[in-house]
């Protein structure tokens, strides 16, 4: 007999309990592909302006990059995680609030409100139905014409970096909860109010940038 799959419930809570493990050692483990991220992260997040929603926060190694004019809400479903990120946040030198929230549900985040969203590494740790509750309360928070920009990993074309991936596709689930297949943009397509209007990568057909905007 097959076994249920877990509830919407049932996943958020499976994967706030492994980062809160994780965040401990999280940028330890982190530390061989930070090497890399450190460069991509001021052309990710350095441009952005006005009233920022970044979610998926984790350690906050993105804040200290923020442009001074930004005003700054960053999330994330742990508190582990939440907790290590506010003292990386004072190197910001944004106006930022970090603070502990559920990207699939947002209920401390106000509508029609952020210019920006912006994510790394968030929609590739959600299963499909998370992802779409996530998506849904990107276009909740918005204002119109407001923008996003995601990173997240996809599954190479490449057979040299497929197989790379495949060997380390156990580890990066079971760590981060991460997965390749996660179809990120095939679901932001799937949305009625975004439109996406640029796509590329940042190291070979791996790390993809989605960005996009609301419309009304």
């Amino acid at each position: 007999m097959t076994a249920p799959s877990p509830t919407e419930g049932e996943q958020r809570r499976l994967l706030e309990l492994k980062y809160n493990v994780t965040a401990w050692f999280y940028d330890i483990l982190d530390y061989p592909w930070e090497r890399q991220y450190r460069h991509w992260r001021p052309q990710l997040v350095g441009n952005l302006r006005g009233e920022v929603l970044e979610a998926g926060v984790g350690t906050g190694r993105n804040l200290r990059h923020y442009n001074s004019s930004v005003n700054l809400i960053a999330i994330d479903l742990c508190k582990a995680m939440v907790k290590i990120a506010k003292k990386r946040g004072g190197a910001a030198v944004c106006m930022l609030d970090c603070r502990q929230e559920d990207a699939t549900k947002m209920a401390s985040i106000p509508s029609n409100h952020f210019d920006w969203i912006i994510s790394t590494f968030l929609c590739c740790v959600l299963p499909y139905n998370l992802q779409v509750l996530a998506i849904r309360q990107f276009e909740r928070v918005l204002k119109s014409g407001g923008q996003i920009r995601l990173l997240d990993m996809v599954y190479s074309k490449i057979p040299q970096f497929r197989r790379r991936q495949d060997f380390f596709t156990p580890f990066v689930e079971k760590v981060y909860g991460a997965r390749f297949d996660r179809n990120v943009l095939e679901n932001l397509q799937e949305s009625s109010r975004l439109r996406i209007t640029n796509t590329y990568f940042l190291k070979k057909d791996v790390y993809q940038v989605i960005e996009g905007y609301l419309v009304d």
